[in-house]
């Protein structure tokens, strides 16, 4: 078993100290990436990443603990609102947040009023399903499932809902995600993601909505 595949799997991290990594991330295909280009109601922050390792979503099912406070654990599904309710805190919002981000959240709440350098251990045991949602000239338009372990490319995504249907222009497609709460357009050239091979793999992110254009000609 992989490094990752441990990761998604188990997704455990002890909290031990505020800066500690969890694993390393990729860039945003972006200004870097001739086959990509973005628009948004505000300019795109720099680093701004498409895959940044796992983020806690509503519904995931989760396990918190405490060294040597078992009071404290907690398993909870997180709300749709974004949120669990812990021991001593009471509402903590995790959604949104990386699993090192969450750990440390709850550390840092619990070291500043309640236990001195606590260890925190968050585990997820279920995650909620992830989906993308593809429109436009594809032959089966709709939402697709993405996989509980690993990432889903754009070209994947394509070959999900059948391909594309004649009339179709792979050289226009945008994908619509909130980034940063923005809602934000990327402009991708699959054509020329498919044909060169330089060209990384545009992943998506949970929610992302793709629209294949019709061409002109």
């Amino acid at each position: 078993m992989s490094m990752i595949q441990a990761f998604r799997f188990v997704a455990v991290l002890l909290v031990l100290s505020p800066a500690l990594p969890l694993c390393a991330q990729a860039p945003i295909p972006g200004s870097t990436n001739p086959a990509v280009s973005s628009t948004t109601s505000t300019p795109l922050p720099a680093g701004v990443q498409v895959y940044e390792g796992y983020r806690l979503q509503n519904n995931d099912n989760i396990i918190i603990t405490v060294f040597q406070e078992d009071d404290l654990l907690t398993q909870s599904r997180i709300s749709k609102n974004g949120t669990i309710n812990f021991p001593l805190l009471g509402t903590v919002a995790l959604e949104g947040l990386t699993l090192p981000q969450a750990a440390e959240k709850i550390r840092a709440a619990l070291d500043k009023d309640y236990i001195v350098g606590p260890k925190v251990t968050l585990t997820i045991m279920e995650y909620a399903k992830r989906r993308v949602t593809v429109l436009g000239q594809v032959n089966k338009p709709g939402s697709i499932e993405m996989p509980d372990e690993g990432d889903m490319d754009l070209l994947s995504a394509i070959a999900m809902a059948e391909g594309y249907t004649k009339i179709a222009d792979p050289g226009k497609i945008t994908i619509r995600r909130l980034v940063d709460g923005k809602d934000t357009i990327l402009r991708v050239n699959a054509k020329r993601l498919a044909s060169d091979k330089e060209t990384r793999p545009f992943i998506l992110q949970p929610n992302d909505t793709i629209s294949v254009a019709e061409s002109i000609f």
